[in-house]
């Protein structure tokens, strides 16, 4: 394809240039086409740059005088942290010099700086965090919202639901995917005020295919192909997955150490279980995607590694090769105008 620049964040994040910017040097050695623009402070990026890195013309770091913290309130920050590497990578996008933006930072102000900067798309409020996660069928299933919106009325939810039902079909082909909400009991009668009402609207919206509702212990099953969910709620859920996995991991280890038999053991099985559990570890999948902006916008877990952060690179690329946002639009207007049979 023809060269393709990205706008990245250097400074969100955990860890920030110290995993940032390797990740970075990685993605150009991965992709000859693509050209990165790194904002942040520059002396903390360049220590990570070898002198002699053979691609450097395609690296071009921008200096910002400021860091978005994971402290910062969103209003805060959009009135003062306007010389942020956040801010900076974002403005990159909306005047096109930039085809996507990456950022690890604080998920509140990346929301709040995407959706001032770049505009929702026409139908849609809010922008959701959205990502794939896996199921026991070996498929992926989306999930959103992940954590940028924590409180969420039922209309809110129905866009969700048609961005997400818009995403599976087009992105992995999916013939009306089938969406489900998040709630705490499969009844009809179960889960509070709003999402009782977003499962009305589902039902009565023809053009998705609405199969009601989802328990917790179902998300990883692979039975539905989109879920939906409040920003409060898919955070949690997100996070207790990787908290498990760690857990799982903690306890290998120790169970490693306690006797010979199970050191042996443990050599043999260790690879297999892995590889098993790095499946349900959120900072493995690609990045999760700011849907409904009119630009795209792609949020790295908060504690991402080195790979992790280039799996947010490699998501950033596809959405762009893949023209997310385009495809979107060309389908949500129609199904939020006409929703009603």
């Amino acid at each position: 394809m023809s060269d393709l620049t990205l706008a990245l964040d250097a400074m969100g994040g955990d860890f920030g240039p110290q995993v940032t910017v390797p990740a970075s040097l990685q993605a150009l050695e991965r992709f000859p086409f693509l050209r990165l623009s790194i904002f942040g402070d520059q002396n903390a990026i360049k220590q990570y740059i070898p002198a002699d890195f053979p691609h450097s013309n395609r690296l071009h770091i921008e200096h910002c005088s400021q860091i978005v913290t994971m402290n910062d309130r969103p209003l805060t920050a959009i009135r003062n942290r306007r010389e942020s590497s956040m801010r900076k990578a974002i403005d990159m996008v909306q005047e096109g010099r930039a085809s996507a933006c990456v950022s690890a930072g604080n998920t509140g102000v990346l929301m709040a700086m995407a959706k001032l900067v770049l505009k929702t798309l026409p139908g849609i409020d809010r922008p959701a965090l959205i990502s794939t996660l896996p199921t026991l069928q070996n498929k992926p299933v989306y999930m959103l919202d992940l954590g940028a919106n924590v409180s969420c009325d039922s209309d809110t939810l129905l866009q969700f639901a048609v961005m997400g039902s818009v995403v599976a079909q087009k992105i992995n082909d999916i013939n009306k995917p089938r969406i489900s909400l998040l709630n705490v009991g499969e009844e009809a009668i179960k889960g509070n005020d709003v999402v009782k009402q977003t499962a009305e609207l589902l039902k009565e919206t023809c053009q998705l295919n609405y199969i009601g509702y989802i328990e917790g212990h179902q998300i990883f099953e692979g039975n539905t192909d989109v879920i939906v969910c409040d920003g409060f709620v898919g955070n949690i859920s997100l996070k207790t997955t990787e908290g498990v996995a760690n857990l799982l991991f903690e306890h290998l280890k120790q169970a490693a150490n306690s006797s010979l038999l199970m050191r042996f053991l443990s050599f043999i099985s260790t690879p297999f279980l892995k590889n098993v559990l790095c499946k349900v570890k959120p900072d493995q999948y690609n990045g999760a995607s700011l849907l409904g902006l009119r630009g795209i916008v792609i949020k790295s877990h908060g504690n991402a590694d080195q790979q992790a952060f280039f799996n947010a690179i490699k998501q950033a690329i596809s959405e762009v090769e893949q023209r997310v946002p385009d495809r979107i639009q060309d389908s949500l207007e129609s199904i939020l105008l006409e929703k009603i049979c």
